[in-house]
């Protein structure tokens, strides 16, 4: 009789995935128990502050299907700023079962960064050009959102089945793996939620953190229609500054205008500096991801004690020889009005991330923080070249994504 119990209840561990982690008991009084229970694991659930949890929003994937053998990703085979001819997709092992604290993303929806082409020439890597190609091959794409798929058998606080984010190397795949410290809850696994993550806390953090923003001042934001400018400008604006912004077109100008940009410069039908020099004391801080002359032009209209911050340098990513850095001997000038440029990357800000995310979350569900998601569909592990492409020509408008899996998409927006 036991013996006929204990393999019923291994065969229901093996064919219900939302008992991926538990633990059967077997009592002559119970019977069959998993645990933990519902009461026990309510005791070991982390949960958010009561305004995250009114920020969050319930949601359960239709898990009807098997994980494969097998998934496709797309990896750096070469090292060049082509991203194109550096990369291809390969298929891959799906190795189970996951380690006890490992946690496996259903990818849906990846982003699309502009520093996709300096990973791609290994620019993001310490070393020399021989010591990095030979890590070669390795996993590109910085961001996505998904469905977890399965569990490692120590993890409590996390659901098959249930929306999360992934802001880490090898994100441009049907499937990625990765410790459970990584992944971060979210309400859906929608494209905006995609832009909230590299784009949306990038603006978020540098603000704060570097550019010390308060209210009262004047902030320039380049690039200000792309996927983080579109946060930048809205909230400079949110925390009572006047913003200045520049981009490329009446579409964009018109978009900027609507995300409530005070003075809109569209550097096809204006001359930026003649525009700027309606500032004569100069902006408080710069939110800069352009480089070369954009940057000299943000420099000399810089505020005694201004702030600028390097978000990019997307003008020289994509030159004959990729990014190739510049002298700027004009030390004296920060040195006479007391001025900061400073550099940003969002990687060492890591333990900012969960507090600033929830921030924007709890903006966005409430209305007050518009999210910008360009219309140009990009579909499938094949697409995303496309899309890096079409981000570096300087037409896309808001975020880039990629759907990685359209089919999935397909049965979400059913719900």
């Amino acid at each position: 009789m036991h013996l006929c119990i204990i393999f019923l209840g291994a065969f229901e561990l093996i064919t219900d995935e939302s008992r991926a982690g538990s633990c059967l008991w077997i009592t002559n009084r119970r019977g069959l128990e998993y645990w933990p229970t519902p009461a026990e694991e309510a005791k070991y659930t982390v949960r958010s502050s009561s305004s995250s949890r009114n920020d969050m929003i319930s949601f359960q994937a239709p898990l009807g299907f098997q994980l494969p053998h097998n998934f496709k990703k797309l990896v750096v085979h070469t090292l060049s700023f082509h991203f194109r001819d550096s990369t291809h997709i390969i298929s891959a092992p799906l190795k189970l079962p996951l380690e006890s604290d490992q946690v496996l993303l259903k990818v849906i929806y990846a982003g699309v960064n502009a520093g996709d082409v300096n990973f791609s020439a290994g620019r993001y890597f310490q070393g020399t050009k021989e010591e990095i190609s030979s890590l070669l091959p390795f996993d590109a794409g910085f961001e996505a959102v998904g469905i977890i798929a399965a569990i490692g058998d120590s993890i409590r606080n996390l659901k098959v089945g249930t929306p999360a984010a992934l802001m880490s190397f090898g994100c441009y795949a049907e499937f990625v793996k990765v410790p459970s410290k990584h992944i971060l809850p979210i309400p859906r696994p929608d494209p905006e939620i995609v832009a909230l993550l590299t784009s949306g806390l990038t603006a978020s953090v540098a603000l704060e953190k570097v550019g010390q923003m308060k209210s009262g001042q004047v902030v320039l934001v380049t690039a200000a229609a792309g996927g983080t400018g579109q946060f930048a400008v809205q909230l400079a604006k949110l925390a009572g500054n006047k913003v200045v912004a520049t981009c490329g077109g009446k579409e964009k100008a018109r978009l900027l205008k609507e995300l409530g940009v005070d003075r809109v410069i569209d550097y096809k039908a204006e001359d930026v500096k003649t525009a700027l020099k309606e500032f004569p004391k100069g902006v408080d801080i710069v939110y800069e991801s352009v480089g070369g002359n954009m940057f000299d032009l943000c420099l000399d209209a810089l505020a005694i004690r201004g702030r600028l911050i390097v978000i990019g340098l997307i003008s020289q990513y994509k030159g004959k020889n990729g990014w190739t850095p510049l002298n700027y001997p004009r030390l004296e000038k920060l040195l006479s009005k007391s001025q900061n440029v400073s550099g940003f990357v969002l990687v060492q800000y890591g333990h900012l991330w969960k507090e600033h995310l929830l921030r924007l979350f709890h903006l966005y569900s409430s209305g007050k923080l518009k999210v910008v998601i360009d219309q140009k569909r990009f579909s499938g592990l094949h697409s995303v070249a496309d899309a890096v492409e079409y981000l570096h020509s300087g037409k896309s408008t808001g975020k880039v994504a990629v759907c990685i899996d359209p089919s999935f998409e397909h049965q979400m927006a059913k719900l």
